[in-house]
């Protein structure tokens, strides 16, 4: 089974953020649920469908597929199966402590927002928090990428 193992947290102040691989993203959501969420992805020229479990309660660890598919296909789910539940980010991706960082800086209704997450092998992993992030939002489903697609948070 694959398994993401993710920690989230708001950036106050993006100009803190070190420089780094940007990526332009445009994603959509068909369904967020009970269940999970299936999403379809265009990351600069590729195209994803990626579908997620939900996490077991008091854990942040989740099942996670996905897969390649050509971005024509990826536009057009978009498009025709996802409505209004599109989120649009640039992702910066930060290299802190031998870690990875991917920082959203999300464009459109949810423009100034910023999101830093870090996927980790295990969930009891040990790190050290860079100056850039601030409140941990793991659990906050409100500020989850399924969520945003509805537009009615951080509005």
């Amino acid at each position: 089974m694959n398994t993401e193992i993710e920690r989230r947290f708001l950036v106050p102040d993006g100009s803190k953020v070190p420089s780094g691989v940007e990526h332009v993203i445009k994603q959509g959501y068909m369904y967020s649920g009970d269940n999970g969420t299936v999403r379809f992805r265009v990351w600069d020229d590729k195209g994803y469908v990626t579908i997620k479990g939900r996490p077991q309660q008091g854990h942040f660890a989740r099942s996670e597929y996905e897969y390649e598919i050509p971005r024509a296909d990826a536009e057009s789910m978009i498009e025709n199966l996802c409505g209004t539940r599109v989120i649009y980010k640039t992702r910066r991706v930060v290299s802190v402590d031998g870690f990875n960082w991917e920082v959203d800086f999300f464009h459109g209704y949810h423009q100034g927002l910023i999101i830093a997450e870090l996927e980790l092998d295990r969930e009891d992993c040990q790190i050290s928090l860079p100056d850039f992030v601030g409140e941990e939002i793991t659990a906050k489903k409100g500020y989850s990428n399924a969520a945003l697609s509805l537009k009615t948070v951080c509005k």
